[in-house]
């Protein structure tokens, strides 16, 4: 079992940075691949990025490619997401989810655990 706990949201300006943070529960946290995904309103929720278990190798979606890193420190049990160059479009709420799965997967089905969100605005 694994909880997580999801921080760091907020209201940012286009262009600008934020680091969202996911902390886990429990001692196989470095068992687990890691994932952040985004949930727009009235949009299905989508994959962002995804870690492995030691770190490497990552994945990103097309859109935040270049923009976007996710790492994971498996000493404090914590997955991140460093967010820059945002865009309007980036507005959602952020769930980082906890995979059993040795792939680097990108679809929803593929995460056992999610955490709660934060929301992520970016205005114009």
């Amino acid at each position: 079992q694994v909880q997580l706990v999801d921080a760091g949201g907020g209201l940012v300006q286009a262009g600008g940075s934020l680091r969202l943070s996911c902390a886990a529960s429990g001692r196989t946290f470095s068992t687990y691949v890691m994932g952040w995904f985004r949930q727009a309103p009235g949009k299905e929720r989508e994959f962002v990025a995804v870690i492995s278990r030691s770190g490497l190798p990552t994945v990103y979606a097309d859109s935040v490619k270049g923009r976007f890193t996710i790492s994971r420190d498996n000493a404090k049990n914590m997955v991140y997401l460093q967010m820059n160059s945002l865009k309007p479009e980036d507005t959602a709420v952020y769930y980082c989810a906890a995979s059993s799965s040795r792939l680097l997967a990108t679809r929803t089905p593929s995460y056992d655990y999610w955490g709660q969100g934060t929301q992520v605005t970016v205005s114009s």
